[in-house]
């Protein structure tokens, strides 16, 4: 049998070195890890701070959440917790009113002449279906123009037209809305906002339409151009379509009969 000897142990003491001798460096003794080669050790702690994170660890958090006293911790159905968060209140939008009715113009009137809110009434009698010749004698010149999406008509019979047509296409028109938008002197010009009902006469269908009409005027305050812009739409400019307003315009006046204005 192998002798097993066992060398006793010694003590270790300073030793000095003699002047001119090589110092000794001291020796390192590497010994295994006890932990198995299957898990390193760095993987062990990775998977230990994963857990911790899924299941609320990590960094503390008070209880008041961060700072928004919406926050609190919820259990989700794996028995894991987890912080939501609620949206916090919506935040302000300051939303425009339209306080005018039918009759009757919010916005810059105040400050309009006499003269141009009598254009204002006149124009919204025209939109509730009820024109008359006294009021493009006062509020139009003969030679004004009216553009839509559906016409461009230059001249008193081709504008007219239009507005004869009203009361033979709808039973009755309301403007539930209106205001002046802005007032101009270089140029002359009124800018308006309008919400318009109509009923159709034939189907008895109801069509709302809300329009920014552009009226340009002389010196006297009369209608030398008016634009009418569906939902704040340009105008058509396709292919043709100018064409087809025209064609409208000059079509019009032979359907719809146009009283003669008085000179």
């Amino acid at each position: 049998m192998t002798q097993l000897c066992h060398s006793p142990s010694r003590s270790r003491s300073p030793v000095r070195s003699k002047p001119g001798s090589p110092q000794h460096l001291p020796s390192q003794t590497h010994r295994t890890s006890l932990i198995p080669h299957v898990l390193p050790a760095p993987a062990l702690v990775e998977s230990v701070a994963g857990g911790a994170h899924f299941s609320g660890g990590g960094r503390p958090q008070s209880p008041e959440g961060n700072g928004n006293p919406h926050d609190s911790p919820k259990e989700s159905p794996l028995g894991l917790k987890k912080r939501v968060s609620s949206p916090g209140p919506p935040p302000n939008r300051h939303s425009v009113h339209h306080r005018g009715h039918s009759g009757t113009w919010d916005g810059e009137t105040e400050h309009l002449t006499e003269r141009k809110k009598q254009v204002l009434k006149d124009l919204k009698e025209l939109y509730g279906c009820k024109p008359t010749q006294e009021i493009f004698a006062r509020s139009w010149r003969k030679d004004a123009t009216f553009e839509d999406p559906l016409c461009i008509a230059v001249g008193y019979d081709e504008y007219a037209a239009q507005w004869y047509a009203m009361p033979k296409l709808f039973s009755h028109s309301e403007t539930l809305r209106s205001r002046v938008m802005s007032c101009t002197h270089i140029p002359n010009r009124l800018v308006l906002f309008q919400t318009q009902e109509y009923t159709s006469r034939v189907f008895g269908r109801k069509k709302t339409i809300e329009s920014i009409v552009t009226l340009d005027l002389d010196q006297e305050d009369k209608i030398m151009k008016m634009v009418d812009q569906w939902d704040g739409a340009a105008l058509p400019a396709r292919f043709g379509s100018g064409f087809l307003r025209k064609a409208n315009s000059k079509l019009l006046p032979w359907i719809v009969g146009v009283p003669k204005q008085k000179k």
